[in-house]
């Protein structure tokens, strides 16, 4: 194993949460931004390859393990995300404009791997700052 913790339950169905929260908020804003209705049957039929994509992803990464990771977790699941949902909306009968496909990759980019870059920052942070408070305790 590597010196990465394993990650407790309450970490891992946060970091799921976490990203199928922003899928949905992704295809929102993207739905929004285009005029068409924020109701739930909308978003849920633009939602649905990419959820199911994200979960393929999170499968594939064994993100479980690891979910706060950049590399590789959070790089799988969002390539995994993009690529599959991209291919479930062609299968559907969804538009995959080119367009659309750089805006998603990099949105979904921005989205899925930013948090896990945030989260590593506050957790090296703290880590850092309780070492300090254990040596000063010890002195």
């Amino acid at each position: 194993m590597s010196g990465r913790a394993r990650s407790g339950a309450g970490v891992v169905a946060t970091a799921a949460i976490l990203d199928a929260v922003l899928v949905v908020l992704f295809v929102s804003i993207g739905r929004r931004s285009h005029a068409e209705g924020l109701d739930v049957v909308g978003i849920a039929g633009t939602a649905w390859p990419f959820l199911i994509a994200l979960a393929a992803g999170w499968a594939a990464a064994r993100a479980w393990r690891h979910p706060l990771d950049v590399w590789p977790s959070g790089v799988v699941v969002w390539a995994v995300t993009v690529a599959g949902g991209m291919l479930l909306r062609v299968v559907s009968g969804q538009g995959t404009a080119f367009a659309f496909v750089v805006v998603a990759t990099l949105t979904l980019a921005a989205l899925l791997l930013g948090w896990r870059l945030i989260a590593r920052l506050v957790t090296r942070r703290s880590r850092a700052r309780s070492g300090r408070t254990a040596g000063a305790d010890s002195a």
